[in-house]
């Protein structure tokens, strides 16, 4: 059980808030990341076209109490539901497809400003590199 309450596990991902390009071999897109109500949440906006398809969504990032770790549910313009774990430990950035144990996850570290974020998706047998710079 967390001890500590969902706006304040949640200021751990300050950096992501903004609007962000995204690119990588094969894909390119944009990215936002906001408050929401009071910061009980961060939600993200996801517009990115990989391989020439356009994916459109929106996650929702909260606490999962009983855990303690950052979670969120992902719904897509296709009409899937995806669940993740985030965690932003110092300047790297892990996000995993599903729980901690996954080995698909994102791990990426930030530049000293917190402008850039590089890293890659890796998952068995496959991943991607992918670059986020914020833009506004």
């Amino acid at each position: 059980m967390s001890e500590q309450s969902p706006v304040e596990a949640l200021r751990s991902l300050a950096p992501l808030i903004g609007t962000w390009t995204v690119e990588g071999p094969g894909h390119h897109g944009t990215v936002s990341y906001e408050w929401f109500e009071d910061g009980a949440f961060v939600v993200q906006r996801i517009e990115l076209v990989s391989d020439g398809e356009t994916s459109r969504g929106v996650e929702y990032i909260g606490l999962d109490t009983e855990t303690g770790t950052l979670r969120s549910h992902y719904f897509s313009n296709t009409g899937k539901i995806l669940e993740y774990t985030y965690q932003l430990a110092g300047n790297t950035l892990t996000i995993w497809f599903g729980d901690t144990d996954s080995p698909a996850k994102f791990v990426g570290e930030f530049n000293a400003d917190q402008s850039v974020n590089t890293g890659a998706w890796e998952w068995p047998g496959g991943g991607y590199e992918s670059t986020m710079t914020r833009v506004g």
